[in-house]
């Protein structure tokens, strides 16, 4: 357990998280805490600090009314060459289903200002962007961002996974859909890619997926592979569920360590319904 939810029973969540790792081996993590509609939703981004990677200490916390937003998202945290950091924040337009995300900058990862963010994924009247995976390799910027349709009101949970480039991270070039859902499978409703591995020559994804409208918020965990990081095909799955009925397990964040191993951080559901956020090592493969 890394994360209690902020409250008990269907609605309260502590999840959706965004891991680093510094060049001095400390662990940073950025996530969301929600409570149930009408109390709050998305209210807080928060960013901590670990040693070991399993016992954090909050060192910033980020409050949707700093971002003149109804609620806050995925948090997609971001280690720079030069040594410094970025924050994509996904933020709710005041009384509409659209989504947007902005970016802030920071020489330390607790020294996020909300004044300093800046709208550079925004989404348009048809689209709500939400819930960015921001990878730097080679000197690109890659962003594989959730996006959902906003043609019918009633049916904005609909999900699909768009890939796009950048020089900077900051003004994006889309490539359209990398993945979407199955037709008829446990992903049919949509695909939300939560992290992406590049081992060459391909790529590895790990994506939340749902069968129907009923099973929003509490999806499950496939994996999906490609040759190329803008078109993945999803696997057999899932293969990540949660505790009890509602079995959501949801928004893996994976650390390559530097002994080999792995570290997943994820959101997953308790018996009363509520979200905990919980990590778990894989040790190296023999």
């Amino acid at each position: 357990m890394v994360v209690e939810p902020p409250g008990d029973g269907p609605g309260y969540w502590a999840g959706a998280p965004s891991a680093a790792l510094d060049v001095h081996g400390t662990f940073w993590l950025a996530y969301r805490l929600r409570r149930p509609l009408g109390i709050g939703r998305g209210y807080a981004n928060v960013v901590a600090r670990s040693e070991d990677g399993e016992h954090f200490e909050t060192v910033a916390v980020l409050d949707r009314q700093q971002f003149e937003c109804d609620s806050l998202e995925r948090p997609a945290l971001v280690s720079r060459d030069d040594g410094t950091w970025r924050l994509y924040v996904s933020c709710a337009t005041p009384g509409t289903k659209h989504w947007r995300v902005d970016a802030l900058d920071a020489d330390d990862p607790s020294k996020f200002v909300p004044a300093s963010a800046r709208t550079v994924l925004p989404g348009d009247e048809a689209t709500g962007v939400k819930d960015p995976v921001v990878k730097v390799i080679d000197g690109t910027w890659h962003v594989w961002l959730c996006c959902h349709p906003l043609d019918l009101p009633e049916e904005t949970d609909r999900m699909s996974t768009h890939y796009g480039t950048s020089a900077d991270g900051l003004t994006w070039t889309m490539h359209g859909e990398a993945l979407g859902g199955t037709p008829g499978g446990w992903d049919g409703r949509g695909a939300r890619v939560a992290d992406v591995i590049h081992h060459e020559p391909e790529w590895f994804a790990y994506y939340d997926g749902r069968i129907d409208k009923a099973a929003n918020a509490e999806e499950r965990t496939g994996v999906a592979v490609g040759e190329t990081p803008g078109r993945l095909v999803a696997g057999p799955g899932p293969f990540g569920t949660g505790d009890g009925g509602r079995a959501s397990l949801r928004y893996v964040s994976s650390l390559a360590l530097p002994d080999g191993g792995t570290r997943l951080y994820y959101e997953t559901s308790r018996r009363d319904g509520a979200h905990d956020l919980r990590t778990e090592y894989v040790p190296p493969s023999r």
